[in-house]
């Protein structure tokens, strides 16, 4: 089912823009926050993830993920890009993460521009949802700003974030500490319709389950060899592996899809069709008759928001940093 019409977005827009003044406001940030300090952020930005788009299509998609897991540690506050010992980027589970430079890109212009005004917390929530648009298939939503740099960045921290592994429950109540549903969730899951995972993160799917010497069942067996395939027992583990099949490059609802025909390639995600609650919102992203439809496009949009309000710091707390990868 396609879920994106174009003569709808006209009314998207009007959803969105309200739902997103609202939460700016209760939040603590806002729509057009750089309005007269610096009027070309969101250009400038969006340049500089245009400008790695065209030279590794593969990299922009990984900017979501870092801001999901910059949002769930300690808020949405850039700690992810500390560098030095024992940071969160140093931590297993950011090992893998990519996209930095895209982040510095834009930094080093916009302190060429504006020095000293916009902090790399804004510039990586912008950048997460410029990856997106790239995709296509979704309407633009504007992005509250305002958030200010975390001082602190710690390793441990990053203990309690949702892993590639995670059963159901724990996903839930994961988000729920965060202040978000299980419709964020599944929503938010979503983001995996683009981008790739390594076959570190799944293989043990594939040849040896829970210790059964046999592949997750919950697999689909016709979709097994191409999943073997890519990932051969004892091969390379960064090997990279799209997560939606069939529509790695575009922004649409396939990833749902996938799920109800047993073709999610994360554990967490195939995980999403198993339990009644997560299930039935599959289904409503798929359209199915009888269930309140949810439109992807537009529930993405309010999910990013909300997670992007995540423990901000704004006002007087944090500093904005003059390089992203070190406090002031």
């Amino acid at each position: 089912m396609e879920v994106f019409c174009n003569n709808k977005i006209p009314l998207f827009f009007v959803v969105l823009l309200a739902t997103l003044t609202s939460l700016a406001q209760s939040q603590g940030t806002r729509n057009g926050f750089y309005q007269t300090s610096c009027p070309r952020v969101e250009a400038i930005v969006q340049s500089a993830v245009a400008a790695a788009d065209r030279a590794n299509a593969g990299v922009p998609p990984g900017l979501v993920r870092m801001f999901f897991h910059d949002c769930f540690v300690n808020g949405c506050d850039a700690s992810i890009l500390l560098n030095g010992p024992s940071t969160e980027r140093t931590a297993p589970p950011n090992s893998l993460l990519r996209g930095f430079e895209i982040i510095d890109a834009a930094k080093t212009e916009l302190e060429r521009v504006c020095p000293g005004v916009v902090s790399c917390a804004d510039i990586l929530a912008l950048a997460a949802r410029d990856s997106v648009l790239l995709a296509g298939g979704i309407a633009r939503w504007a992005v509250p700003l305002g958030r200010r740099d975390g001082l602190v960045s710690r390793a441990a921290d990053t203990a309690n974030l949702p892993a590639f592994n995670d059963a159901v429950d724990v996903q839930i109540r994961k988000f729920a500490e965060k202040g978000l549903n299980a419709q964020d969730l599944v929503t938010l899951s979503g983001a995996h319709t683009i981008g790739t995972a390594a076959c570190a993160l799944f293989s043990y799917r594939l040849y040896n389950f829970n210790n059964t010497n046999g592949p997750d069942p919950s697999i689909d067996q016709a979709f097994l060899p191409t999943l073997r395939n890519l990932c051969p027992n004892g091969g390379d583990g960064s090997r990279r592996v799209a997560l939606d099949t069939g529509s790695q490059n575009r922004f649409d609802n396939s990833y749902y899809a996938n799920l109800r025909n047993r073709r999610g390639v994360l554990e967490s995600d195939q995980v999403l069709w198993s339990n009644p609650t997560t299930q039935r919102l599959v289904q409503r992203f798929l359209g199915v008759r009888g269930l309140l439809g949810l439109t992807f496009n537009v529930e993405f949009a309010r999910s990013m928001v909300r997670m992007g309000n995540i423990e901000v710091k704004t006002g007087t707390q944090g500093e904005i940093r003059r390089v992203c990868s070190a406090i002031n």
